[in-house]
C-alpha cells in the first residue's frame, strides 16, 4: 500500500513538473495577441472554404461548417500553446512566422491545387524545426494537413501519407542538425526518399520521364519526377533563406550558434586581444557550463555560445578587472570609492548589453550577459563600504538583474562562482574538499534566491555539482618534472 501511495505521489509530482515551463514565459503585447487571434480566425475560415462555397442545404450542413471552423480554430490555439510550452521565450515575431506559414500553406493548397503537398508542407517544416524545435514542427505539420482539398486529377491518399512521413522525418532530423552541410544533405536525401515512397505506392508512368519539363513542375500534379525536383529546389531555397529569417524573426538555430561560437569572430578576437584574462576565464567557464548542461540534458550549443559572450561588457574598461591586470596596480585601490567601483562593475553588464545589440547577437545569447550576475551582491566593495559606514544600503552593491530565467543562464552563474574558487584550490586537494567548495557556492546561490526562476530539481543540482567536480579533476592534472639539460631537448 505504501509503494502504491509513493508511486501515485511520484506520478502527480511528475505531472505538475511537466506543466511548469522550464523558463519564464515571454510577455506578448495586447495588439500582437489580437493580430494572432485574427490570423487564427482567418485560417479557420480558409480551411472551411470548400464548405462555405457550397450552397446551404440544411441545418446539418451549417452545423458541419461551424464544427469544422471551431475544430481548426482550436487546433491553431493548441499550436500556439505548444509553441509557448516548448519555447517559453518565443516572441510574437516567431509566433507570427509560425501561423503565417500555416496561413500561406492553406492559401496555396486551395489556389494551387496542381502543386504536390510535398512541395507545400516540407520546406516550411524545415524552417520551423531548425528555428523552433522538433515538437513545434510536428504540431505544425499535423494542423497544416487538416482538410486537404482534392486536386483536379484527384488526390491520392498515399501522396498525403508520403507527405506526412517526409515532413516528420524533416522535423526530427532538422531539429538535431548542427551545420549547414547537414541541411544540404537533408535537402537531397528527403526528396530522394519521397521519390522512392511515391514510386512504391503510386508507380511511375513512362510519360512522366519523357514529358518532364519546367512547366510540368507547377502545372501537373502526380508527376513524381517533377514533384521531386520541385521539392529539392524549394528545400534548397529554404536553406538559403534561413540566415535572413534568423535575422528578421530572431530565430536561433544550432548552426547559427555554432557560427557565433567561432573564436575567430571579430568580437571574440577583440576580447582575446584587449581582455586576455577575461577571455581565458571565459574558456574555463565554457568547460564547466558545457559539461553541466550536457549532464542535465540542456542546450549545450546555447550555453557554450552564451558563455563566450557573457563578459563582453568588460571590453569598455578591461584594466578595471583583476584578471586583466597582470600583477600591475589595481585602479580600484587608487579610486578608493566603493560606490564608483560598484558602478564600474555594473557597467560591464550594461555595456555588454549595448555591445550585444551593436553586433546583433540573438536575444537568447544576449540574455546571458545580465542573467549570469542576477542580483548578486558585489561582496568585496560592499565590505569596503561597510568599513566606512555600517548602515550602508546593500542595494547599492547589487547587480540589477534579472535573476537567471533559464537553466542554461543559471548554470553559467553557478560555473562563474565555482570557477575562481576551484582554480584557487591546491593541486593536491581531495575530491571531497573540492565538492565541499562547489556545494557551498551553489547552496549560497539557492539561499540568495538566484535560482527561483530556473526550476532546477534536486537531482539536477546534484548532477551539476558532480559535473563541476569532474571538470576540475580533469584540468588539475599534475605534470612530471623533467630533468634539465643544456640542449633542452626533453619534451
Amino acid at each position: 500500500m505504501q509503494n502504491l501511495t509513493r508511486l501515485i505521489k511520484k506520478t502527480i509530482n511528475l505531472w505538475i513538473k511537466s506543466q511548469a515551463p522550464t523558463q519564464k514565459l515571454t510577455n506578448i503585447k495586447k495588439i500582437d495577441r489580437f493580430l494572432i487571434l485574427l490570423i487564427c480566425v482567418i485560417i479557420s475560415i480558409i480551411t472551411s472554404y470548400e464548405y462555405v462555397t457550397k450552397p446551404i442545404q440544411n441545418i446539418d450542413f451549417i452545423i458541419s461548417v461551424i464544427i469544422n471552423f471551431f475544430e481548426v480554430f482550436i487546433c491553431c490555439g493548441v499550436l500556439v500553446y505548444i509553441s509557448k510550452k516548448e519555447e517559453p521565450t518565443i516572441n510574437s515575431r516567431q509566433i507570427f512566422l509560425l501561423i503565417g506559414l500555416l496561413l500561406t500553406v492553406l492559401i496555396l493548397k486551395i489556389n494551387l491545387k496542381t502543386i504536390s503537398p510535398l512541395s507545400i508542407i516540407v520546406p516550411p517544416t524545415l524552417i520551423i524545426s531548425q528555428g523552433m524545435g522538433t515538437t513545434i514542427a510536428l504540431s505544425w505539420v499535423s494542423i497544416a494537413l487538416i482538410n486537404w482539398p482534392n486536386s483536379p486529377n484527384g488526390m491520392n491518399e498515399y501522396l498525403l501519407l508520403t507527405t506526412f512521413v517526409s515532413s516528420c522525418i524533416v522535423a526530427i532530423l532538422s531539429g538535431k542538425i548542427r551545420s549547414r552541410a547537414q541541411l544540404l544533405q537533408v535537402s537531397i536525401l528527403v526528396p530522394l526518399g519521397a521519390f522512392i515512397g511515391q514510386y512504391f505506392f503510386l508507380g511511375i508512368d513512362n510519360n512522366n520521364l519523357y514529358n518532364f519539363n519546367i512547366q510540368n513542375i507547377v502545372s501537373k500534379q502526380g508527376n513524381i519526377v517533377s514533384d521531386t525536383f520541385l521539392l529539392a529546389a524549394l528545400m534548397l531555397l529554404a536553406i538559403i533563406c534561413m540566415p535572413i529569417l534568423e535575422s528578421i524573426f530572431g530565430l536561433v538555430t544550432k548552426a547559427r550558434l555554432l557560427e557565433l561560437a567561432d573564436q575567430e569572430k571579430p568580437l571574440l578576437r577583440k576580447l582575446s586581444i584587449e581582455a586576455p584574462g577575461t577571455f581565458e576565464h571565459t574558456l574555463l567557464l565554457c568547460g564547466l557550463a558545457e559539461e553541466a548542461t550536457r549532464t542535465i540534458g540542456g542546450n549545450v550549443d546555447l550555453v557554450r555560445t552564451g558563455a563566450l559572450y557573457h563578459d563582453i561588457g568588460k571590453l569598455h574598461a578591461p584594466n578595471w578587472f583583476i584578471e586583466n591586470q597582470n600583477g600591475s596596480s589595481n585602479p580600484h585601490d587608487e579610486l578608493d570609492n566603493p560606490f564608483e567601483s560598484a558602478k564600474i562593475l555594473q557597467d560591464h553588464v550594461d555595456k555588454g548589453i549595448q555591445i550585444a545589440r551593436k553586433y546583433r547577437l540573438p536575444k537568447p545569447v544576449a540574455n546571458f550577459i545580465p542573467e549570469h550576475q542576477g542580483t548578486l551582491k558585489m561582496g568585496y566593495f560592499l565590505f569596503k563600504a561597510k568599513e566606512k559606514d555600517k548602515n550602508i544600503s546593500e542595494n547599492n552593491f547589487k547587480y540589477k538583474g534579472p535573476i537567471p530565467q533559464s537553466k542554461e543562464t543559471a548554470i553559467l552563474m553557478l560555473a562563474d562562482g565555482c570557477e575562481a574558487a576551484l582554480r584557487a584550490m591546491d593541486i593536491n586537494a581531495s575530491d571531497k574538499e573540492a565538492l565541499k567548495i562547489i556545494s557551498k557556492i551553489i547552496n549560497s546561490r539557492i539561499q540568495d534566491g538566484q535560482l527561483l526562476d530556473s526550476n532546477f530539481s534536486r537531482g539536477e543540482i546534484y548532477l551539476i555539482k558532480i559535473s563541476f567536480l569532474n571538470v576540475w579533476k580533469r584540468v588539475r592534472h599534475r605534470r612530471i618534472q623533467y630533468p634539465t639539460a643544456k640542449n633542452n631537448s626533453f619534451t
